[in-house]
């Protein structure tokens, strides 16, 4: 069925810091209000789709997300970060050193702003649905606003450790097996530290060719200072102070996020609140497309370069329990 008759989009823009954000809209049909949904990309050049041009594909997940959202009612906003998508290459060089946590609240900021904004949003019943990174940009959001206009937030793939610490055990997985392995973490942890520290990083030219792309990243101009920032956000605490309600959904097919680590983290910062619900669907990838195999069968590297794939679909177990709890905070 062709999405355009079932509702309608429009292309929408506001500034941060003199820079364009640009962003997507979609309108269920009819004239009422409806309730609306912020969607919040995940980490580096992830663009409003969910898709990375570091990844093949243009199967993005939060596209697939926003159509069967709006079937269901809601008015969504999905953007690009000022370091993501099709206008990035103009933007790269503004973004120097105004890369900062502050720099994503004001951009998640400004869509909220835009999106109540719209004739046909109850502004009352306004949501967010973040991807992995992009939770702690909506707790962010949510703790450091006065207005806390999400009346709930779902988040995806959300990590409940500092990234540090993910980070860390994503790159111990790739080196394990390597009869170097301890001494390629202890390498990796020395540059680490020195990040940490505000201090210069030199890697050693032995490490594999992943890891020392991952440090080299860390310390790009235009990435700083949010990288160093980023680094130390501890997501349980700012989901400890969050009063509303919260959906946690990870995937235990997902390679990136560890539903048991992370969603372990979460809660237990979450407990004494009883807000939460935590959902851990059995085949659902990190961006929750549907992944058939064994999780012991899963390679993270070709995982990931298929995660935009035309051929994959959402899962629909993920799909359900997301529509479910929203449409249950509305009615």
């Amino acid at each position: 069925m062709n999405e355009e008759l079932e509702h309608k989009s429009e292309e929408v823009t506001w500034d941060v810091d003199g820079i364009k954000v640009y962003a997507t809209i979609t309108h269920p049909a009819g004239m009422r209000r409806h309730p609306a949904i912020v969607f919040v990309a995940g980490s580096g050049p992830t663009d409003r789709d969910w898709c990375s041009p570091l990844l093949p594909g243009t199967n993005g997940s939060a596209r697939l997300l926003a159509n069967a959202l709006t079937e269901k009612g809601f008015v969504t906003l999905r953007y690009d970060k000022r370091a993501a998508g099709p206008h990035v290459r103009e933007n790269l060089q503004r973004l120097v050193g105004k890369m900062s946590m502050q720099g994503h609240l004001d951009e998640l900021v400004g869509a909220v702003t835009t999106l109540v904004s719209v004739p046909d949003v109850d502004a009352s019943r306004l949501f967010v649905l973040t991807s992995s990174e992009g939770a702690i940009h909506a707790l962010n959001y949510q703790t450091r606003t006065t207005s806390r206009l999400f009346k709930g937030l779902v988040l995806t793939g959300a990590p409940g450790r500092p990234i540090g610490l993910v980070a860390r055990d994503q790159v111990l997985a790739q080196v394990m097996s390597l009869a170097d392995g301890d001494e390629i973490m202890k390498r990796y942890d020395a540059c680490i530290a020195a990040f940490v520290a505000g201090k210069p990083m030199v890697p050693d030219p032995s490490l594999p060719v992943g890891i020392k792309t991952l440090l080299a990243s860390l310390v790009v101009p235009t990435n700083l200072p949010f990288a160093r920032e980023l680094w130390l956000k501890n997501p349980a605490l700012l989901v400890s102070r969050v009063s509303e309600p919260m959906l946690v959904l990870i995937g235990k097919k997902d390679i990136q996020t560890d539903w048991r680590a992370d969603g372990d983290a979460l809660q237990k910062a979450t407990a004494k609140n009883g807000n939460a619900t935590f959902v851990f669907p059995e085949n659902a990838d990190h961006v929750l497309k549907y992944e058939p195999r064994p999780r012991e069968k899963l390679v993270a590297a070709e995982v990931a370069a298929r995660y935009n794939a035309e051929d994959r679909v959402l899962d629909s177990d993920a799909l359900s329990v997301i529509t479910d709890w929203l449409v249950a905070r509305f009615q």
